[in-house]
């Protein structure tokens, strides 16, 4: 799938753009029930390895209980796990990719899946660019692909971001004030986000944004989960000099195979 002329002039003017009903529902819920399984075999002290769990911060200072699932916030490090990576690696996203960062040779490096429980904070105003410190130049272009696994609603905290805010630099990010923040969350204190819109979400839908977007979700005042599976693309070659825990470039063949599993 390449990008549309219209696709490629909102990318140009905003910063991304969303393709409605990406993928099926039957890949939305392998992926869920794929990552409730690690996030499951992890809490009973299962090796998951090379997944990364990290747990909901502010769930678990309320001494909050449930099901494994229930208590997480992100697992990493997954474009190399079965359903992940036959997604990261399809056609329809690796030909989008392609055309965005000009290049046919193109790396996966990093990858997350949010779980977002009910009460979970949101993040907070950010640039992704801020987390890639890469060579040469910051990597640029990089781009990122959140793929809706679940309906993303006001209430259940989507998405909202800054349309244009990609042609800024990385601006100064500081760590998250809030006492029960989540690892590794900074913000953006010096910017005006006045402009900002939400971006909702059905599952399936697919948003493809600039690393320099400044975007944030909100907090999870549903009954609900709102689930969200995210990868990030840098063209071959790009490397991290602080070889950061949570990333792994895989470079996406030109003409890619399913792995067997």
């Amino acid at each position: 799938m390449r990008v549309t002329p219209e696709q490629r002039a909102s990318w140009d003017e905003h910063g991304y753009f969303r393709i409605d009903g990406f993928a099926d529902l039957d890949v939305c819920e392998a992926m869920l029930d794929r990552v409730v399984d690690i996030a499951r075999r992890y809490a009973d002290g299962e090796r998951v390895s090379p997944a990364w769990v990290t747990p909901e911060q502010n769930l678990r200072a309320e001494g909050r209980d449930g099901r494994p699932e229930e208590l997480v916030s992100k697992v990493f490090r997954l474009h190399r796990d079965t359903v992940f990576h036959e997604f990261a690696v399809s056609e329809g996203v690796a030909e989008l990719l392609r055309s965005l960062l000009a290049s046919d040779d193109i790396d996966c490096f990093l990858s997350q899946f949010i779980f977002k429980n009910p009460g979970a904070w949101g993040q907070p105003w950010h640039q992704d660019s801020h987390y890639f410190p890469f060579e040469p130049d910051g990597g640029r272009p990089i781009a990122g692909v959140w793929l809706a696994v679940t309906e993303a609603t006001l209430e259940n905290g989507c998405l909202h971001v800054v349309p244009g805010s990609h042609r800024e630099p990385v601006h100064e990010h500081v760590p998250d004030a809030r006492p029960g923040a989540n690892l590794g969350y900074y913000e953006i204190v010096d910017h005006d986000m006045t402009a900002a819109v939400p971006v909702l979400m059905e599952p399936g839908d697919l948003l493809v944004f600039d690393s320099h977007l400044m975007h944030r979700s909100t907090d999870n005042v549903s009954p609900g989960i709102r689930a969200a599976m995210v990868y990030h693309y840098c063209r071959s070659g790009v490397t991290d000099p602080q070889q950061s825990a949570i990333n792994d470039f895989l470079s996406i063949p030109a003409t890619p195979a399913l792995a067997e599993w």
